[in-house]
């Protein structure tokens, strides 16, 4: 399984204000920490207010936060909200050009392999991502006081 850059770039963006706690954040500064492309951190930002993990405050001294406690987001659910295709394999469109489509045995693998592959991030959220006891290392890592 691989995610798509949109979804670790959402998951980047979740976890940089997470450890800034409630700080207003600009796109800027995430692009700067991460260096990633503003514009892309743009589109991600906004899904992210569209869906409630954040909250954006315009003007001067505006910038972004988080909406929700990082105990309440749950991986698993993000990433199903951020990608944009989780099909596996060709066959699992509703029309597919494989001919063998009808009686081959790799869809139900694929899918069940999906399957456990987003049971085990439904496990997990982004407070088991930033863990307290590493709060001081990421805050290091990303050069925030």
């Amino acid at each position: 399984m691989h995610i798509t850059r949109y979804t670790d770039y959402s998951l980047r963006v979740l976890i940089y204000l997470a450890v800034q706690k409630s700080r207003l954040v600009t796109i800027q500064e995430i692009a700067n920490q991460y260096d990633i492309s503003r514009n892309h951190l743009m589109k991600v930002v906004h899904q992210l207010n569209r869906h409630g993990y954040i909250e954006t405050v315009r003007g001067k001294k505006g910038g972004m936060r988080l909406n929700m406690e990082p105990p309440d987001i749950n991986i698993g659910v993000l990433v199903r909200e951020t990608e944009q295709d989780l099909k596996m394999v060709e066959c699992f469109a509703p029309k597919t050009a494989c001919r063998i489509a009808p009686v081959c045995g790799l869809k139900p693998m694929f899918a069940e392999a999906l399957q456990a592959f987003l049971d085990v991030l439904d496990n997990y959220t982004l407070a088991d991502v930033i863990q307290d006891h590493h709060r001081p290392q990421l805050l290091r890592l990303l050069h925030v006081a």
